[in-house]
């Protein structure tokens, strides 16, 4: 149905471009070669913002998202797409560090995997506790509340600090 309705709206008179610049589930999107060569042919403006937010396998399990293998492969058929489509255009990744169940070694990790892959993110954010979310729960308890297990969050300023500079 999406790519129905990015097909639709390209035709609508009036409109001259109608671009997704980020929030893209690439897990769903990588079983998907004809979503990403629409997108990359047609929807995007030059970037597009993905959130692979980590490069740990077992952090990506506590933020509950796919491991860093599947948006591997869709940068890559995205990348690919975009070449075919002759366009120049780039993914923008987005990480965070400090969440619940990450720790300096695993920041570390990612500051090694960003470098071992030629990346510079503009930014890295640190985990900040909002309402209502289960990253909050973990971090103010120090429990996974859907495993019952314990999970390691830093949260005095120093050792935040530390884990930030990586």
């Amino acid at each position: 149905p999406l790519i129905d309705l990015m097909k639709k709206v390209r035709v609508e008179k009036g409109i001259k471009h109608v671009y997704i610049a980020s929030g893209i589930r690439y897990d769903l999107a990588e079983k998907s070669p004809e979503f990403i060569k629409e997108l990359a042919t047609h929807h995007t403006g030059g970037q597009l913002s993905v959130a692979p937010e980590h490069s740990n396998d077992n952090v990506l399990d506590k933020m509950k998202k796919p491991a860093i293998k599947s948006y591997e492969r869709f940068a890559q058929a995205f990348c690919q797409a975009s070449e075919e489509a002759g366009k120049e255009q780039y993914l923008i990744p987005y990480f965070i560090t400090g969440h619940p169940g990450s720790t300096l070694h695993d920041t570390i990790d990612l500051a090694l995997y960003l470098k071992s892959n030629n990346m510079r993110p503009r930014q890295v954010q640190d985990f900040i506790p909002t309402p209502m979310a289960i990253a909050t729960a973990m971090f103010y308890t120090g429990k996974d509340p859907l495993t019952g297990e314990s999970v390691y969050s830093a949260t005095d300023l120093r050792e935040k600090d530390r884990k930030s500079v990586v």
